[in-house]
């Protein structure tokens, strides 16, 4: 494996925010200690395994660090082949988490359901947006799965990155495939959507071929061998916010994100779909709205 160094805890929370490692290596200290305290209370950076390295083995602080989070503890009583299996096995782990997802290291469904329980429970106002690739499917056929890993890990760190920046506490999740979670506070969740939809349209041209991005589409052909134009990607957002509704069960909430995210990508174009519905009386229903990064807002027939 490649191995960054950094200067100081300040510089390493940067690098992992910034591209998460396959693990984290740390050295006895205060500061080490309250990085991997935030690091694993971080939502965003919760599954990167944190390896402390120490130059003794005394118990109390080897205890110390595993109630801090520290997935792994190597000492320097230990013999060398003892602990190349110890920093081996927790990488092993990491991979057999079915809770991370191997290509984006992004939580999976197991944690994204915690996540909007947790969130259920303690009451707060937030927004459960599903976001979802458009023609993702045509794009991997014509260029290859490796380019559609590409695709799949720069969605995750655009939804990484404008969560962290805007959004405090966020929590980005992988459900599989060109499939994304983020929940966010209620109002955190257009700024979040508009520039997650903003930067995705500037950059996922730059994916395609320089032939198929001057055009604005590619030609592709159906089981029947009927050709069409497979338009450059999209990207649909479906949001449920408990604003107007009352959740007891992360399964109402799925699958209310599951049927806006589908009516967002009958839409054309990059577009977010709030679910404006409420709870109450049929007679005070609202309809969805509509979003997208140039602010204009369209009302939907949609009905509960």
């Amino acid at each position: 494996m490649r191995v960054v160094l950094a200067n100081s805890t300040a510089e390493l929370a940067a690098q992992v925010h910034r591209n998460p490692p396959a693990c984290i290596i740390l050295t006895d200290g205060d500061s080490s200690l309250e990085l991997c305290s935030r690091l694993k209370l971080d939502a965003l950076t919760a599954s990167v395994p944190i390896i402390f390295m120490l130059d003794h083995s005394r118990k109390a602080t080897v205890l110390r660090l595993l109630e801090a989070g520290a997935d792994e503890v190597v000492t320097s009583s230990m013999q060398p082949r003892e602990r190349r299996m110890r920093m081996r096995l927790a990488l092993e782990r990491a991979d057999r988490d079915v809770g991370v997802h191997p290509t984006t290291r992004l939580p999976g469904t197991a944690r994204i359901e915690r996540d909007i329980s947790e969130r259920v429970r303690r009451g707060d106002l937030f927004a459960v947006c599903y976001a979802d690739l458009d023609h993702f499917k045509e794009f991997n056929d014509r260029y290859g799965y490796n380019h559609g890993d590409r695709v799949i890990y720069l969605l995750a760190r655009i939804l990484r990155d404008v969560v962290r920046g805007l959004a405090p506490g966020g929590f980005v999740g992988h459900i599989g495939g060109d499939d994304f979670i983020f929940n966010v506070p209620v109002h955190a969740m257009p700024a979040c959507c508009e520039e997650i939809l903003a930067t995705f349209d500037e950059l996922i041209p730059y994916q395609y071929g320089e032939e198929d991005r001057r055009a604005g589409y590619f030609v592709g052909s159906d089981r029947r061998g009927n050709t069409y134009r497979v338009p450059i990607m999209t990207l649909s957002i479906g949001v449920v916010t408990n604003v107007r509704r009352r959740f007891t069960h992360t399964a109402r909430v799925s699958e209310l994100a599951t049927e806006m995210k589908a009516y967002a990508k009958t839409l054309p174009g990059s577009v977010y779909a709030v679910d404006r519905r409420t709870d109450a009386p049929a007679e005070f229903f609202s309809r969805p709205v509509i979003g997208h990064p140039d602010a204009v807002e369209a009302v939907s027939d949609i009905r509960r």
